[in-house]
């Protein structure tokens, strides 16, 4: 008896696996595996190209900062402004002139005499002649040598004097500011010195008199502060003669750049 042929019914359409698989069934083309796997596994890739491209930042941001501090002279030197008229040198980026800070010249109405032919801010005089009287109390002279100098003064104390005594304008800058950056022309700065003893005037044998002795210990009280200390970061001799008064919001403003200059 012929076997029977078994008839293969082709399932309907509706039946058939779908083009997106069932999760475990085994096929080809990729096409049993589910969605969810499909997507899981594109996520390597895009780490992949996120890691990429921070390397490459982080590669052109040392490059630039590599170029940036191999020229960064030529680069201060455009930013800086031009130089100054009269000297063949620029300020640095932060305003500096050989060591000094620009300020401004004191108003007139702002001034007053604190001793004669010597005028001051009316805050630094009214200060100052309080700090004397206290200091002549102790038995300390405390003389008032100098006060508020003009930027035409000050232009004749840099430029003259200096080409007087053979001296080049960075070394002038040592001992003197030129025009246009001096405490002086603020008139919240003065030099003091010894009553009783004179030839201590403008030089660091000063700091070896009473007078000295006197304002270290007090003169904080009347908010004067010494400029120029033994080692200043910004280049200028040793003046323990020369002192500034801080005590309002204004001189604070001027001051203040000098502050961020300290170690």
């Amino acid at each position: 008896m012929p076997a029977k042929l078994l008839a293969v019914r082709t399932p309907p359409s509706s039946s058939r696996p779908s083009k997106q698989g069932s999760v475990g069934a085994k096929g080809s083309g990729g096409l049993d595996i589910p969605v969810a796997r499909r997507t899981q596994m594109a996520k390597p890739k895009r780490r992949f190209r996120f890691r990429q491209s921070l390397l490459t930042a982080s590669l052109l941001l040392a490059g630039t900062s590599g170029l940036i501090w191999l020229f960064r002279d030529p680069i201060q030197r455009q930013l800086a402004p031009p130089p100054v008229r009269g000297l063949n040198v620029r300020q640095g980026l932060d305003g500096r002139l050989l060591g000094h800070f620009p300020y401004p010249e004191a108003r007139a109405s702002d001034l007053v005499d604190a001793a004669p032919g010597i005028a001051l801010h009316w805050e630094a005089a009214e200060k100052f002649l309080a700090m004397q009287r206290d200091a002549a109390a102790d038995g300390v002279s405390l003389r008032l040598l100098s006060g508020f100098r003009s930027i035409q003064v000050q232009k004749h104390l840099f430029f003259d004097v200096g080409s007087e005594r053979n001296q080049s304008a960075e070394q002038r800058a040592r001992v003197s500011a030129p025009p246009g950056f001096s405490e002086h022309s603020t008139g919240y700065a003065l030099d003091i010195g010894d009553g009783r003893n004179g030839g201590t005037n403008l030089s660091q044998s000063f700091e070896a008199t009473p007078a000295f002795g006197w304002l270290a210990q007090n003169a904080n009280r009347y908010h004067f502060s010494l400029s120029f200390p033994a080692g200043n970061p910004q280049g200028v001799n040793y003046e323990p003669w020369h002192w500034r008064f801080e005590g309002s919001a204004e001189a604070l403003t001027l001051f203040e750049p000098a502050y961020r200059l300290a170690p």
